[in-house]
């Protein structure tokens, strides 16, 4: 006796998705499953998983050959996540669940006692299965909350396999389960941070309100203690609130990266701190299986904080500079290639020197070990960076006036209006976004105030890309000034934030 059935799912290259479709042909013969189209170890091994979830929930399966196809079969699979639309297709192909119109997915883990344990990934799966045409979803109750978070889908959550076959038609009557629970989403630790907190240091936080303004990426360098992981983790604080597709985005990416989605959407921008440890897999984003994000993907719309910069393999760090102008970060393997977004402000701290005091007047260094250890941050990435600045420790009598986050949120908010203005009709919201040949074409500046930028250029202390970047700077400045343009003194203060930090 033979039998047919067929459920939806999909798979994942980076944050694309594409619809896969599950069909099992049963026929009679000796007891053998075979799974075709391209399956990776965790899905040949579903089918162990879906037997014994089948019995367990006193199921019928098929007893003779079994052939499992996973369409499109050139695309690699990889992933739990099959399990459900497998099973699902197997009964189908036994008779116990009908069929159905082709727009239900399913999606979810199964365990031998037939119960749905949550995915990694459940979000971006959710919203490339409403990108492929799919109507409902059928998740694991755990999955249920981070599912929704797509309001194209309807999500029916199920705690087992035998809940899901109801739930899709089948005759049962399914004894209560409990289901797996969710892990908790972590805290975000920069949530609550004040930049009131931070004493002094009023050129830093200048440096910092402007990187807001203008998404500008920025270093920081001063001696141990005088605040700059300090400065850097109020950073979020002080930027613009994510939009909701943003907001979607990020959340999809840290699904992906196997962290539990929230209840709700958070607005807060990111902000991903690796250690100085990192691998450029860890940075960047790979994984032999599955290619997972990196942190510079994970810190799309927010923050990356490399903290000891220079302490950093100078070959992870130079990965940076593709990503930090193309906006995007394009992981190659054998299996196939995948796209993150990765636009990200890259937020650098460095000591001075190896042992931290260079200009303290307790510096033990000699010129040439700190030429070696600044020289770890390659040209080219520093040629990247719009702002440089020196953070000196607090002395005693130093001014002690101080900015609240709402007060620096708020003057940002409104030099965000002012760049959003400028820029209506085009893909970019900041001024740090914008090309250089774009910004010389539709705005350009009068030779009289870019003649102390091309007086660099002409000295070869400067780039044209430097040139183009702290044109951006200016403009920014000239936002949160409440100027129409930049003047002369707007673009003189942008080269000295750019070579702010002596050699």
């Amino acid at each position: 006796m033979s039998g047919f059935g067929r459920a939806e799912c999909v798979a994942l290259m980076g944050l694309a998705g594409v619809g896969v479709q599950i069909e099992v042909h049963a026929s009679s013969g000796l007891p053998v499953v075979h799974i075709v189209g391209l399956p990776g170890p965790a899905v040949q091994q579903a089918r162990h998983r879906t037997w014994s979830a089948i019995a367990r929930m006193g199921l019928t399966a098929p007893s003779g050959r079994v052939v499992i196809n996973l369409t499109p079969a050139s695309l690699p699979k990889a992933g739990t996540h099959f399990d459900l639309a497998m099973a699902i297709a197997v009964l189908r192909a036994s008779g116990v669940v009908p069929p159905d119109d082709g727009e239900t997915a399913l999606l979810g883990e199964l365990g031998l006692d037939g119960r749905l344990r949550p995915v990694p990934g459940t979000l971006p799966l959710a919203r490339a299965a409403a990108e492929a045409g799919m109507r409902r979803l059928v998740v694991p109750s755990a999955s249920a909350d981070e599912a929704a978070l797509v309001p194209e889908l309807r999500v029916l959550a199920a705690p087992s396999l035998a809940h899901a076959a109801a739930l899709l038609g089948a005759q049962l009557d399914p004894d209560p389960v409990e289901p797996v629970p969710a892990a908790p989403a972590p805290e975000r630790a920069h949530a609550a941070l004040d930049l009131a907190d931070v004493v002094g240091n009023r050129a830093a936080i200048d440096a910092l309100e402007i990187a807001a303004a203008g998404a500008h990426h920025l270093l920081m360098v001063g001696p141990p203690g005088a605040g700059k992981s300090m400065l850097a983790m109020r950073l979020p604080g002080i930027l613009p609130p994510l939009t909701q597709e943003q907001a979607l985005e990020v959340a999809s990416l840290r699904s992906l990266s196997g962290e539990p989605a929230p209840a709700a959407l958070e607005l807060l921008p990111p902000f991903e701190h690796p250690h100085h440890s990192a691998t450029a897999v860890s940075l960047v984003g790979g994984g032999s299986g599955t290619i997972r994000p990196g942190a510079a993907a994970r810190a799309s719309h927010g923050i990356l904080f490399l903290d000891e910069a220079p302490e950093f393999p100078r070959a992870v760090l130079d990965m940076l500079r593709q990503p930090l102008e193309s906006g995007s970060i394009t992981v190659h393997r054998a299996a196939g290639a995948a796209t993150f977004p990765a636009r990200f402000q890259l937020l650098l701290a460095a000591n001075p020197c190896p042992c931290g005091m260079f200009g303290t007047g307790e510096c033990t260094c000699a010129p040439q070990q700190r030429r070696r250890y600044f020289g770890r941050l390659s040209g080219p990435l520093l040629d990247r960076v719009d702002l440089q600045v020196r953070v000196d420790r607090v002395v005693p009598g130093q001014d002690d006036s101080r900015r609240s986050t709402a007060d620096a949120s708020a003057r940002v908010a409104l030099a965000r209006e002012r760049a959003a203005r400028r820029l209506s009709g085009t893909r970019w919201t900041a001024m740090g976004h914008v090309p250089g040949p774009w910004l010389r074409r539709h705005l350009p500046l009068e030779p009289s105030v870019l003649e102390p930028l091309e007086h660099a250029l002409e000295r070869g202390t400067l780039t044209m890309r430097g040139l183009d970047r702290a044109v951006r700077v200016a403009w920014t400045m000239a936002d949160l000034a409440g100027e129409e343009r930049p003047s002369r003194t707007h673009i003189g203060s942008a080269l000295a934030l750019r070579k702010g930090i002596p050699a």
